[in-house]
């Protein structure tokens, strides 16, 4: 089963595109475990933007992962502690995970999800 850690962006995009995150993730890589970092719903808690609190019950679906760092560290070091793919759309995170290898997972066309191919 594959592993699979959101970042805030992530659990943003069904709120922001209408996309279904657990069909697309099913499509991509059959069966799947979600984790959130315990930061990045803290984030969501104290963040202004338009669906973040939405989004912050999202995240709660899913397993809640505590780490010791904040923002996309948080997500680095849970994506490499799980050996999990990382779905995001942050262009700095994405080439910090290229450079671990870490997987990534993106939005493409504002209507579905693709694993990263450089």
């Amino acid at each position: 089963m594959e592993k699979v850690v959101l970042d805030t962006n992530a659990l943003l995009m069904p709120f922001e595109f209408s996309l279904n995150l657990d069909l697309e993730l099913k499509r991509l890589l059959g069966s799947f475990e979600v984790h959130v970092p315990s930061a990045v719903v803290g984030e969501l808690s104290r963040s202004k933007k338009k669906h973040a609190k939405v989004a912050a019950e999202l995240a709660r679906k899913y397993a809640i992962d505590q780490t010791e760092r904040k923002g996309d560290e948080s997500v680095v070091e849970l994506a490499s502690r799980l050996n999990a793919y990382v779905v995001t759309n942050d262009k700095l995170l994405i080439a910090k995970l290229r450079k671990m290898r870490i997987g990534v997972i993106l939005l493409r066309s504002r209507n579905h999800l693709a694993l990263d191919s450089d």
